[in-house]
């Protein structure tokens, strides 16, 4: 046989032992899988009978044992009824004991239907489904399935309804929240556009590096007057201003402005090194694009203020000396700002916390994936349950930002009298 022949053979006798495999495991595959359908069935079938018992238990404890003469019973069984109770995802239709006040009208509600009623856990089941990125068209074959029980409520229009019950109650605790115990000494404000809106958004910083959701605005623009409301509303809502505190930004001058009008001097604002690292190569031609980024970033890892913005001048200079004027004028436009973090002379890890917001893209990203599935934004209303329900996502993961231990130096480079007092 020649070894053409014998490598042909040997790679058919592969594919058939490789066959005869599969044709091995099918059916074992298929067992597992019926034993898992089984189990489930099980389960929901032992669930529901313990369901059962205890609302027929529930029954006596009210009109005592059914069929028994009482002549001090206060209630009467009154028959049975079909009820909806959430049950996996969905609402599973039940057979449940009817109790009724005897000599007057009214059905009395066992405590377990009152209490699977109020708690209402196929909302936070489709919100918790959504965020992982199922839409509602497909929130029912997201589910287990049913097996033999009555179920509703998994369609498309009933999911709807049930995230929007969610995401009402997450805006709602999102945007009352009181802030007056919330110690914060850094907030990072950026904005992300949804359907034509720009929706600003707040996370502070406490004095342990705890990063906080505090609150989100939407408006048509990310400009002064949208920026001044959010800003009110957070004192409303108690934030503590009689401190100078770190405003890190991307640098639009609708939110500068609204800065400097509700905090005054106690606003200390970092402009985002990344933001403006990008603005200036916009204005640039690509072969000087990584040249120019170069130079910024080694002048922003400067040991001083004084030397990074000695270098950022001198690279303004050469731009205007190459006829880069426009890159030259993004560069120095709000140069000082972005030397923010040196100035306060914050260590290394800290200050790279605090020079961009990367913090809040972060959870912009968190935004982004929960929000990729909405096909039509129906009003700003809308765009804001969305938003707090992906922010309330993004807190989850949250963790104490980088350098956290060395917090107490920006504390006290913004509050000298901190320091003195330490």
């Amino acid at each position: 046989m020649s070894k053409k022949a014998a490598v042909k053979e040997g790679k058919q006798g592969t594919i058939a032992m490789s066959v005869a495999m599969q044709q091995l495991m099918l059916p074992l595959v298929l067992a597992m899988d019926a034993t898992k359908q089984g189990l489930l069935s099980f389960v929901q079938q032992m669930g529901m009978a313990v369901l059962q018992e205890l609302l027929a238990t529930e029954a006596a404890m009210i009109a005592g044992p059914k069929g028994k003469h009482a002549p001090e019973r206060r209630h009467h069984h009154w028959g049975r009824a079909r009820t909806a109770v959430a049950f996996g995802g969905r609402n599973a239709v039940i057979e449940r004991p009817r109790v009724r006040r005897r000599g007057k009208r009214g059905e009395v509600t066992l405590p377990t239907i009152a209490a699977l009623r109020d708690g209402d856990p196929m909302s936070a089941r489709v919100a918790e489904q959504i965020v992982l990125g199922v839409s509602t068209r497909g929130y029912d074959r997201s589910l287990e399935p049913a097996g033999e029980l009555e179920t509703r409520g998994a369609s498309k229009s009933s999911a709807s309804r049930a995230l929007i019950d969610a995401t009402h109650g997450k805006l709602a605790e999102f945007v009352s929240r009181k802030l007056a115990e919330v110690d914060l000494v850094a907030m990072f404000i950026d904005g992300i556009d949804i359907a034509h809106h720009s929706v600003l958004i707040a996370l502070g910083v406490t004095i342990e590096g705890t990063k906080v959701p505090l609150g989100i605005w939407a408006g048509s623009s990310e400009n002064h007057v949208v920026a001044t409301e959010l800003l009110q509303n957070l004192i409303e809502r108690g934030l503590r201003v009689d401190e100078s505190m770190l405003f890190v930004t991307d640098g639009g001058k609708g939110l500068r402005k609204a800065l400097r009008d509700v905090f005054g001097n106690r606003a200390v604002v970092q402009r985002c090194q990344v933001h403006k690292l990008r603005n200036v190569k916009g204005h640039l031609p690509e072969p000087r694009r990584a040249y120019v980024a170069r130079q910024m970033r080694d002048a922003y890892q400067s040991k001083t203020a004084a030397t990074a913005k000695k270098k950022l001048l001198q690279l303004a200079s050469w731009l205007e000396s190459n006829g880069e004027d426009s890159a030259a004028a993004s560069l120095r436009e709000g140069l000082d700002e972005t030397l923010t973090v040196l100035r306060l002379g914050l260590p290394k890890t800290l200050r790279r916390t605090f020079s961009t917001t990367n913090a809040i893209e972060n959870m912009n990203g968190t935004l982004r994936r929960v929000t990729r599935n909405v096909k039509r934004w129906r009003n700003e209303a809308m765009i804001r349950r969305w938003v707090a329900l992906a922010v309330a996502e993004a807190h989850r993961g949250f963790r104490r930002v980088k350098g956290h231990m060395s917090m107490s130096s920006l504390v006290a480079a913004l509050r000298p009298s901190v320091r003195t007092a330490a």
